[in-house]
């Protein structure tokens, strides 16, 4: 089949180093052009990507022939991006998150594929949950906790850092985006959701340290912090069963292999070093146990096949809905 020419809207860090080498890794996709208005980013891109075309603006991109765009692009603009591409009947993947709101990302339903970018859920730590939960290797799992923490002391100025509602920062829609569709992943949309949510640093706007707690059906509780002033990070994850826990620390090393400039096919890409294993069993009992390799070259192949109707799309719009449903929940019972 021909292949799909792509359309990406920003190259910022979510386009240069997550979507641009991914969708350029994948068999049945063309990077076809890149929207940037930036000087020093249209370089960049003709540095690397010297057959895509370079548009200062995303109009040029609506009758341009093109079947995928793909948002990556402040949050904020998320919304009115993908709504023109949908109206132009063009698919779209959405960064996550794909809206502020619940509402708002519903209002995309209905019209051309929606794919929100939730990768997260091919990281090589979180495929070896899922894998040890679905096998019954932990027995039943009781609780999972999950962390996304930095020690960023000092305020970045940004647009992550305003309290803007229409802009979604800080770590709840940054950072606990990726949490809680990963234990919704796992355990299904919860029942209940409490949590809490501070800012702690000296003139910062924006929500910087959180913790949310999930009761998911049977009884299996997600508790996933997310933090800027972690002075210790803490394990990335610790699921306990009643029969095993598993617990592993450090992020997935993905991105930090995307940013040095690996891509998806390069020796070593997605996979961790037995030295960064985790620890599988009891505590007289543990013993390391190997991380599954993680995969964010499957995210763009799966999108392809779904645009073709050869496959359900990796990640759907309902997915997105919900982990918004739970981030205003959380918003509500914090008092913000």
């Amino acid at each position: 089949m021909d292949t799909l020419r792509v359309a990406l809207i920003g190259y910022g860090t979510g386009g240069a180093v997550f979507h641009a080498p991914l969708i350029s890794a994948a068999p049945d996709l063309e990077l076809a052009a890149v929207v940037t208005a930036n000087p020093e980013r249209q370089a960049a891109v003709r540095s690397r990507y010297p057959r895509a075309d370079i548009l200062d603006g995303p109009d040029r991109v609506w009758a341009g022939g093109y079947d995928l765009v793909v948002v990556t692009t402040p949050n904020e603009r998320h919304v009115p991006l993908a709504r023109a591409a949908l109206d132009a009947g063009i698919p779209v993947v959405v960064d996550k998150p794909v809206a502020p709101t619940a509402a708002e990302a519903l209002s995309l339903a209905g019209g051309p594929l929606v794919v929100p970018f939730h990768n997260r859920r091919w990281d090589g730590d979180f495929r070896t949950v899922a894998r040890l939960a679905g096998e019954g290797a932990l027995g039943r799992v009781l609780r999972l906790e999950s962390r996304f923490t930095r020690w960023r002391p000092r305020i970045k100025p940004g647009w992550k850092e305003t309290a803007d509602p229409a802009a979604a920062g800080g770590v709840l829609y940054d950072l606990g985006a990726h949490l809680i569709d990963q234990a919704i992943t796992l355990f299904g949309t919860p029942e209940s959701v409490y949590a809490e949510l501070d800012v702690r640093r000296p003139g910062a706007k924006a929500v910087d340290d959180a913790f949310v707690a999930l009761t998911h059906s049977g009884g299996v509780r997600s508790h996933l912090w997310m933090s800027a002033v972690s002075a210790d990070l803490g394990p990335r994850f610790r699921v306990l069963g009643d029969e095993a826990a598993y617990t592993t620390y450090g992020l997935d090393g993905q991105e930090a292999q995307l940013r040095d400039g690996l891509v998806p096919g390069d020796n070593g890409f997605g996979t961790s070093p037995p030295e960064e294993y985790g620890l599988l069993g009891t505590p007289d009992h543990a013993r390391p146990h190997r991380t599954e390799p993680g995969r964010y070259d499957d995210f763009y192949p799966q999108v392809a096949a779904a645009i073709r109707g050869e496959a359900p799309p990796p990640v759907t719009l309902d997915d997105a809905i919900a982990g918004l449903h739970v981030i205003e929940t959380a918003l509500r019972q914090a008092g913000h």
